[in-house]
């Protein structure tokens, strides 16, 4: 049994989000394995699907990205997940919107979200898949800037990114982690963009 958990702050006002990126990824994978996420658990929204003869169970943690590790850690206790088929999906102002990394180990970088599931796990041997939302410019306050939603110059790499962040996920799962990397961690939406179609993911 597999565990992907999408990070991201529970509510409307958080909806879209750059925060919130690892919600829109966990979406798009429910929705590419015709299930949803909607049954409270574990802190957090839950669904499970079976892909490739594996259960995979989807949560997104309610407890506010701070926290996000108490809902992971209690969902993977209950089930005896082990830590290496444990996924976690998050952003990274460090890399450029619409970039992805994968990382089958290692810190947080910083992220709060991360932070907490390694402190609750007591490990930092965990499979992540960093979604890029780049950086504010000049001294703009980041907490406002990862609060705040893409802007419609955004929308086509961001929406690029979370496609291919659901696929690497997928790919992790039916074909290991170092396939996955070779694979995705060389994705950049930006470089990649087809030109004359835009997106309205973000036009709300």
């Amino acid at each position: 049994m597999f565990l992907i958990a999408g990070l991201g702050n529970p509510g409307k006002e958080y909806e879209d989000t750059r925060h919130n990126v690892g919600f829109m990824v966990l979406d798009k994978i429910s929705e590419k394995l015709n299930t949803s996420i909607n049954k409270v658990k574990f802190k957090g929204l839950i669904g499970d699907a079976m892909y490739k003869g594996e259960k995979i169970l989807l949560l997104k943690p309610l407890t506010f990205m701070n926290l996000s590790g108490e809902s992971v850690a209690d969902a993977a206790r209950f089930y005896k997940i082990p830590l290496e088929n444990i996924i976690i999906i998050y952003d990274d102002m460090d890399l450029p919107t619409g970039r992805i990394r994968i990382r089958p180990e290692g810190s947080s970088g910083g992220h709060r979200g991360m932070d907490s599931v390694i402190y609750q796990l007591a490990s930092d041997k965990i499979c992540r898949i960093r979604v890029g939302i780049g950086r504010p410019d000049g001294r703009k306050d980041p907490i406002n800037y990862v609060l705040g939603k893409f802007q419609k110059e955004e929308a086509e790499d961001i929406k690029a990114a979370i496609e291919a962040a659901a696929d690497a996920a997928l790919c992790i799962i039916s074909e290991g982690v170092q396939k996955a990397m070779s694979i995705y961690n060389g994705f950049d939406a930006a470089q990649d963009r087809q030109k004359g179609k835009g997106s309205d993911l973000f036009d709300k």
